[in-house]
Formats: C-alpha cells, structure tokens, sequence
C-alpha cells in the first residue's frame, strides 16, 4: 500500500473503492464489499463516524450507491473537503477528533443524552525516551466499564468527534451564560483553553490485541509535542480513555480485513492521524510555531465591547470576548466559546428569506443539542415522503458549521440545492416567503427523522359523547403512532376545532396537531365596505356608506352594520344586491342568510334597497333604464343608471307601475330655472370615486336637500315620455291592463325606455354614480397604530364561519354548509413558532402590513388562552428568536434577531453579525416569532 493510502480517511479506503482502484490502493472482491456493507451498518448503529459523520456507513451512502464517490470529497489527508458547498478560502478542516478531560465532558451530559457507543481503553504509557511517546490501548470489557462509569480515580480522557465536542462546548457556554460567570464565558484567564493538533501514529498489535498510539517529537511542532508529554506523560496515576468518535472500533475493523485477505505486508501498518486536544491547562498561550499565527485575546469590562473589529466580512461591534487570529486558519489557535453560533450565511442570490430562518432554528437550543449528537441513527430513509434523509444531513451538516469556531460566512449552496429536491418552489433565485420556506423546512426534517418506519392505518372513532380530555388523548395518540421526530417532539402541539352547522346546529369537535400559529392583525380581521343605500319610497337621493364588518363576518353582519349607519326604521328591512353592468346579477338576501362576506369582492359593486317590511310578499319589480343611441344605420337600445326597485300589489296594472317608478325616480328630478338647488354641484362632488372616504358614520349624500319640495316638479306637470316594457321579452306594458306575476319568486323586470326629454328632466349621472365595495388607496401610506400580541391571539382564536371555498359536510344536513368555526388552544409546544400574517393579497392587488405588533419578550403568558387547564406543563415563553421583514413586497429584505446568551441579542444579516440592544429587537418587520417554554414562576 502506497504512503498516500496511510494518510487517507478511512472512510474512503471502505465505502467508496472506486476511485483508488486505478491506482491500486485497495483491491476488495465484490463478495468482501458485501460484507463490509454489513459489517458497516452494525457498526454504525453504534458508533459516531470519525472523519465523515454525516455520510460514513449510513445507509443512504451504502445501500443506495456504494460505488458513488460524492465529489465533496478529494484526496487529502486528515481533512474534509467540502468542495462547492463551502466558500471559498473558508476553513474546511471539520469533522475532526478531539482529546478532552472526561470530566469536563461529562458535566456537559444530560440525563436523556445517549452514551452508547462509548468504548473504554485502559492505557499504558511508554514515554522513556524525550523524541516519542508510546501508548497502549486495551479495551476493557463491558462489564468492567460500566463499573468505570461509576468513578474513576485516575486520570480519565475522552475522544470526542467535532459535533460531540461542540455540542458539550455550548452548553458549558450556556451554562455560564445563566450563571452570569462573564470570566468563565468569554474565557477570562486560564478557563479558556487553546485548542491545538498533535500528530499521531497508529496501528493494531494482534499479539495482544491493543491499539498502539505514537506520538513523535519529528511529526509534531515542538511547543505541542512539549504539550502532549504534559498530559500523556507517565504518572503513578491510571490512565484511562473513552472513546466516543468510533474511529478507534472503525480502525480495528480496517486491519482485521487486511487480515481477511492473507496480506501480511499491510499488517503492523501505520496510519498518520491528527488528533485536537481540548481542556487541559498545561500550555502558554502565544505563537503556534508551525503556522506562524499569534492568538491575540480582545478583552473589555462591558458585555458591550468599546472596540471594532471585522467579523464575517463586517467591520462591526462585537459584545464578546473573542481569541482573534491575523488568518482565517484555526489550526493553530481556538477563537472562543463566545464566539459560537456567530457565524453568517453568505446570500447566494434573494436567498435572504432562508438564511433568516435558518439562524432562528440553529439558535433553537434544543435542536442544536440533536443534530450535534448521533441524530443519523434516527433517518428515515424508507420514508415516501421524505428525501431518504438526505435534507436531514445537509440542514444537520450547515448546523454544525455554523456552530464550529471561526467567523468566517458559510455558503449553503448544497443545502439549499437538497431542500430544492423536497420543495421545488425553492429552486433558481427567485424571493420567497420566509414562514413558507420555514415549514417547508420543518416539514421536510419531519419526515427525513420519523422514527415510524411504518406508518400504520387508524380507523377514526366514533367519540361523540366522550370527554374532551378523552378524546384530545386519543387524537394525540393517533398523531404520534404515525408522526414521530424531533420536530414533533420540540415544535408541534394540538388544538380543538369546534365546527357548528349554522342550520341543524350540528356540533362536531376535532383535535388536530399544528407546528405553528399564523396570527391575523387586527387591521386583517375587519373589512371597509362601501355600500350605495337606495330609497324606494320617493323621499331622499342614494347615500353611500362605508361600514366596517368583520373580514370573516357574515351577510347578516353587514346587514346589521348597514342598517345602523343608515337609521333604518323598525318598519324597513334592506334588500341587499349585487349590480354588474347596469343590472342586478344577484340578491344576496335571497342567498344562503349566513353566507360569507368574503363572496362579497372589492370591485364588487353593491347596493342596499329601503323598502317597507309590511310588503315583504308582494312581488318585487326591478326597473332598468335603456335609452336608444342612433349611432349608426341600426338604432341600438343602451343600458344605464342603477336598477330601481318597488313593492307592487299583487293586482297591479301598468298605470300602477309607472306611477311607482315615477315615485322612486322623483329626487333625481332636475330643478327648473327657478330651482333652489344646484344638482350639477351635488353631481360633480359625488362623481370623483378616488376621494378619500368620508367617516364610516356619516353617509355621503349623492346630492344634499333632493328630497325637499322647493324646486320640485310635479308629477302632472311633466310629460312623462317613459315607455315601459316587460323583460326579457320586450314586450310592452298597456297602462290600463293588469300584470301578472308568475314563478315561486314573484319577480318582475321591467325596462324603462327613456326618451331624450327625460334625460335631460332628471340627474341620470347621479343615477349612474355608483362605488365600488372597495377602492384601495395606494398613494396613501396610512400609519397604523400599534397592537398587542395578545390581540392577535383574540383574533386568532374568535368564532368565525368557514370561507366559500372550505365548506364542511355536515352529517346531520347531508349538505356542504359554511359552519362556525372555533379554534381552541389545548396542547402547546415546548417550541412555539408564531406567525404573524402581514401579507395580504387581494384579487388585484397585493398588500403588506407595517403594523407594529408589541410582544413580550421575557414572559409571553398562554395560560388565559389555553383550554386544557389541567395540564401540568408551563405556559410561558420566552423569546429568544426573531424573522425579520424589511420593505415592501417586490424589494423586500429579510433578517434575523437571535439571543445569544447572557442578555446579548445578535442581528444575523445574512454574512454581517452585529449585536443589537434588546430595546431594540422590537420593531414593526417582526414577521416570525421564536418562543422557547421557561418553567412557570
């Protein structure tokens, strides 16, 4: 085997031969690669992979393609390569192992923390000579490990791969975080330790079937040589090692195939390995000889520091103690516990809305603490619906570089280029919604770590009659049996949905599971309508009102809100249409009463009828107007003016008829030349439809003081020129006979041909005036006045009828109906994501909301909205992550705002990491809030 081979990572000499067969490096038969693929698999169930932990024997890599060669792979001994997915000139050197003092591990551990796969050494020291140190390894059996677990009196090391070692690293950070121990944190002293690389030589004695570990003084610098001695060097105490990397296990497993295939030249080999040492506080501090680099440690007095210095490719100020090198290499030197987790993402082209996200979920302490442990042994990579576990390595990879030392900005290409491959919406550069990719994201996780590898089919219960907290238990049942991971545990809870038919009065409760809640603000829960109100008794001119009903409200609701504005007597009801092109397409009272407003459009054009509750069934006649244009050979008749509409006796003629309309049409009268009134006044004010509105509670009159008798005509002193005809048919109406009235719904239309007189006798452009439902203004940047989030949670959680397009089936009814609909809040989440609904979009436009939402930041309090009063969890929250959105819709730019730890908040603006004062966290871009569950007080 050539010396290349004895510096290579095991991984590739196993699982992908391929590529060194051309240069005859490893020579396996297909029958052996078999049964290193099983043998591959035991092992990796448990142990933790040494070089390559996202992607060494799991078994997507092995079973799927064992002959591919990731091309994020090169030849080069002892590193990683990451190719494309990293940024160029960043420190690509991860996935390393690191030395560490037991103890200093183990007090990072956690009661529900794994440690399976841990194998103990015994070690013998051989240092007698000052150019090498020799140490032999021997496994101790299970047994006696298990008693070593207990207590050791010796000194005790553990092997640590860098995702275990960041993991421990952060939550001594955290604890020292909440102990408020400032010198502990940012490494004040001697606390702090360098980390720095030994070279080791390795191999497998047979003889007595230990592992021979060289440390030589011509491999290493001499200051780490100087160190190693130091802390492997003979003493009367015991010498004992933990193993939790799985490299030594994987390097046994190495020679013992090298003994398979009768090569006797490769056994005794030795393989060069660099190891990092971490936690023991034998060396100065200052050069590392072998790069040349000088740690310098900035220290100040203020968790606000007074000083500048570049991070991320930002000149900025850093509220840290930082270990800062003059190069982007760490080899040499450790940049600090306070500087984890400050790592920006680079913007690969309006990949902004992503790396927002990003930084709240890998500041989300609780799932950093998984994807730094052995989360692959949980990939589900038989899912359907998941991506065979390949989003789960790539968002867990990114994690880990993001939490390593180093402030250099990481590309995400490869994970964004994975997350494409679940979700296609995400591919190319286009800007998206940062909530929409989050719980594509979430979603995504979900099914890659679903610890249900088989989904089982439940059959719904009949529970009509149980107790909610019976029922809310077995939905929650149900949901686990078949949605089982990580983010289940951290960031799903449950609601109760009550659905009331609004005829039978059928009640149907559900539980259902929700991993976020989307919030309306106030200004998205109600609704300005215009509305032209129409008298039908002779007296006053139409009178447009606006009224504001809930967004989600009912016909009924606008009704009330209308006949409020327009002081409707007690002996009138309104008579509510749509008008489309001069006629009415509909009335809506005759529709379903409890129908939606949300049928109701903004270019809709509505107008409400008084007309007198006593006549409520006599037939209804509805006149159109149509004058006759004589343009052309072919006179044309033309439809104009808003339909009018009058109550008729059931034995009407068609003198009664024209005296109705007559009645009606009265206040659009023009006056004679000694009129008092000035109509074309009145006519020009109500024309301009892009006026700002007046007060929802006073109505604008089309034309003040019509409906007096000064100025007036009188009937008798016109010549009526109207010609009356019954529609569709056209046919005309004699005045002296009657008109009957067919059908279940005794309607009749009528159309009034106009004659050139009558035009100019009455105000046709006050009859033809007539506004839209609504007419955004988009030249006017109204402020909005701020709201509390617990409004939001009010709005959220109001009865409201189901939308047009979400009709339940009622049982009872047998019939689609729009039911009410209340929510409930019964199950939170240790995780609660909340969502705040800014964005709105309309048919014809689109609209953002700059609301600005006052939420809490220290003590976010559920226990008025939960339902489930019995649960013994806590309901209180408190922030520790924000989604930012800046702008409007088309430039939009979004950030991120994390807590850090200690009181400190950080602003993640894509590469540029800046701190920020916690005063200043609250503004009116929060768009996703990030609450983590804190015990109640």
């Amino acid at each position: 085997m050539s010396r290349l081979s004895e510096k290579l990572p095991l991984h590739l000499l196993l699982v992908r031969p391929t590529k060194f067969l051309s240069q005859k490096l490893v020579r396996l038969s297909l029958s052996t690669l078999h049964l290193c693929k099983s043998l591959a698999r035991a092992i990796a169930s448990k142990t933790l992979a040494f070089f390559t932990m996202d992607d060494l024997f799991s078994s997507s890599a092995i079973e799927d393609d064992l002959w591919d060669i990731d091309s994020r792979y090169r030849f080069r001994p002892q590193r990683r390569l990451l190719g494309d997915d990293y940024d160029d000139g960043a420190d690509n050197s991860i996935d390393k192992v690191y030395l560490v003092p037991y103890r200093w591990w183990k007090e990072s551990q956690r009661d529900h923390d794994d440690e399976t796969g841990g194998v103990l050494y015994s070690v013998s020291v051989n240092d007698d000579t000052d150019s090498e140190i020799v140490l032999d390894l021997k496994k101790v059996d299970s047994g006696k490990s298990n008693k070593a677990k207990e207590g050791f009196s010796g000194r005790e090391y553990a092997l640590l791969p860098e995702a275990l070692w960041l993991r421990a690293l952060k939550r001594h950070y955290d604890l020292n975080a909440a102990e408020k121990d400032i010198g502990s944190l940012y490494g004040a002293g001697d606390s702090l330790q360098d980390v720095f690389p030994i070279q080791i030589r390795l191999f497998v004695l047979w003889e007595t079937n230990s592992l021979v570990v060289k440390v030589s003084q011509k491999d290493n610098v001499h200051n780490s040589y100087k160190r190693a001695r130091n802390i492997f060097g003979s003493e009367s105490e015991p010498l004992s090692i933990w193993d939790f990397s799985g490299q030594t296990t994987q390097f046994f497993f190495y020679d013992r195939i090298n003994m398979s295939k009768d090569t006797p030249a490769q056994l005794g080999k030795e393989i060069l390995l660099e190891l990092q040492v971490y936690g023991f506080s034998d060396a100065p501090r200052g050069r590392d000889e072998r790069n040349g680099e000088m740690a310098i440690q900035s220290k100040v007095e203020d968790p606000f520091c007074s000083g500048f210095f570049k991070m991320n490719g930002s000149t900025d100020r850093v509220d840290c103690f930082l270990n800062l090198t003059n190069s982007s290499r760490s080899g040499g030197s450790y940049q600090g516990a306070g500087s984890l987790g400050l790592t920006g993402l680079l913007n690969l082209g309006n990949t902004c809305f992503m790396n927002s996200s990003i930084q709240c979920l890998v500041h989300t302490t609780k799932l950093v603490d998984y994807f730094l442990g052995d989360y692959q042994k949980e990939i589900n990579y038989d899912n359907p619906l998941g991506m065979k576990g390949e989003l789960a390595l790539a968002f867990g990879d990114l994690l880990r570089r993001l939490w390593a030392p180093g402030v250099r900005p990481v590309a995400p290409r490869l994970f964004k280029k994975k997350l494409a491959d679940f979700a296609p919406q995400f591919s190319g550069y286009n800007q998206h919604d940062s909530q929409e990719f989050l719980a594509f994201l979430l979603d995504g996780l979900h099914e890659d770590l679903n610890r249900v590898k088989c989904k089982p089919y439940i059959e719904a219960k009949d529970v009509e009659g149980h107790p909610d907290e019976e029922v809310a238990e077995e939905y929650w049942k149900n949901h686990l049996a078949r949605n089982d991971s990580i983010v289940v545990d951290a960031c799903q809870g449950q609601y109760r949905s009550t659905l009331v038919c609004p005829l039978c009065k059928k009640v149907s409760v559900t539980f259902d599971p929700f991993m976020y809640l989307s919030l309306p603000l106030p200004s998205t829960t109600m609704r300005t309508m215009t509305l032209t109100v129409v008298s039908t008794d002779g007296t006053t001119l139409p009178a447009v009102y606006n009224v504001i009903v809930p967004n989600s409200g009912r016909l009924t609701d606008l009704i009330d809100a209308l006949s409020t504005q327009c002081s409707l007597r007690d002996d009138e009801t309104l008579l509510v249409a749509e008008v489309v092109i001069n006629a009415i397409k509909s009335i809506l009272n005759w529709l379903e009463p409890s129908g939606a407003i949300a049928l109701i459009r903004d270019e809709d054009k509505v107008v409400a009828y008084r007309l007198p509750k006593d006549s409520e069934k006599s037939p209804l006649v509805v006149f159109k107007h149509q004058q006759v244009e004589n343009y052309g050979i072919t006179p044309k008749r033309k439809t104009f003016g808003i339909p009018l509409v009058a109550r008729l006796s059931d034995t009407s003629n068609g003198s009664d008829i024209r005296k109705g309309f007559l009645k009606i049409l009265s206040p659009f009268l023009m006056p004679n030349e000694d009129g008092l009134y000035n109509y074309d006044e009145g006519a020009g004010n109500s024309g301009k439809e892009d006026s700002e509105m007046e007060d929802a509670t006073s109505p604008t009159v089309l034309d003040a003081g019509a409906g007096s008798d000064g100025g007036r005509l009188d009937e008798t002193q016109l010549d009526t020129d109207f010609q009356f005809y019954r529609g569709p048919e056209f046919s005309e109406i004699e005045m002296n006979e009657p008109v009957l009235v067919s059908g279940s719904i005794k309607e009749l239309e009528v159309i009034v041909l106009w004659s050139d007189k009558m035009i100019e006798t009455y105000d046709t452009c006050l009859l033809s005036s007539l506004p839209e439902v609504f007419k955004p203004q988009r030249s006017i940047n109204r402020t909005q006045d701020s709201v509390s989030l617990y409004k939001c949670l009010e709005a959220f959680l109001k009865e409201e009828p189901l939308g047009p397009e979400d009709m339940w089936y009622c049982p009872s009814c047998k019939n689609p109906r729009q039911a009410i609909k209340k929510l409930d809040l019964w199950r939170l989440p240790e995780i609660l994501v909340i969502h705040l609904k800014r964005f709105s979009y309309g048919r014809y436009f689109k609209n953002k909301l700059e609301t600005y939402v006052n939420f809490p930041v220290d003590d976010l309090d559920f226990s008025t909205f939960i339902a489930h009063k019995n649960s013994q969890l806590s309901n209180r929250y408190m922030l520790y992550a924000i989604s930012n959105h800046y702008g409007g819709l088309g430039g939009g730019h979004y950030t991120a705002t994390v807590h850090h730890g200690n009181g400190m908040w950080v602003e993640f603006d894509d590469d540029k990491v800046f701190p920020i004062s916690k005063d200043r966290i609250k503004t009116s871009a929060a768009y996703v809030l990030f609450y983590r569950r804190v015990p109640d007080v």
